[in-house]
């Protein structure tokens, strides 16, 4: 749960939610281990931002549009930014980076995002041990954990995907009207 939640995050504390739901897990153990990889992670992207800016990787990062919207959101709204990120599809990674690059304080960082990540895991513990009961509500008692496992991470695979084919097409939007302007006679 701690890897999944640096790794990934929702699916895989919905996951643990849900297997806690079916007593496989204490809840209160997945949504410490989804808080714990939550901000390890958060806090890495954090230096990492501010101690390797001129790192060719953080300069590569740097250069994306994502990152620039980042810093702007930032810039404007650091403390609610800092609270709000993790809810961001898109700007999870990217913005501990683009936060190590302003002038926010590691201290300041440090306390927001941890109360940010506390609620975050909690939530999201308690969204997954409640859809477990409605998935087995809909599919009848599962008998294995590993189905309703799998059933939760396949869930959550197509709502990421959904998200992002939307997030994907309004991002696009001025550019696609434009090349299909063009084309068009």
């Amino acid at each position: 749960m701690f890897v999944g939640a640096m790794a990934e995050g929702e699916s895989f504390v919905l996951a643990g939610g849900a297997l806690a739901q079916r007593g496989l897990f204490p809840p209160w153990q997945v949504a410490l281990a989804a808080f714990g990889g939550s901000v390890a992670m958060d806090q890495i992207c954090f230096v990492g931002g501010r101690w390797f800016r001129d790192h060719r990787w953080v300069r590569r990062v740097r250069e994306k549009a994502v990152l620039q919207k980042a810093l702007g959101f930032v810039e404007r709204y650091p403390n609610a930014y800092i609270l709000a990120f993790r809810y961001l599809y898109g700007l999870r990674i990217v913005s501990p980076v683009a936060i190590g690059l302003t002038r926010i304080s590691a201290v300041r960082f440090l306390l927001l995002n941890t109360l940010s990540a506390a609620v975050w895991a909690l939530l999201f513990t308690a969204i997954g041990f409640l859809a477990g009961d409605a998935i087995e509500k809909m599919f009848g008692r599962v008998q294995s954990a590993s189905i309703l496992l799998l059933v939760v991470l396949v869930l959550g695979g197509v709502s990421s995907a959904v998200a992002h084919h939307f997030l994907s097409a309004r991002e696009e939007g001025p550019e696609r009207a434009d090349r299909e302007s063009v084309t068009d006679p």
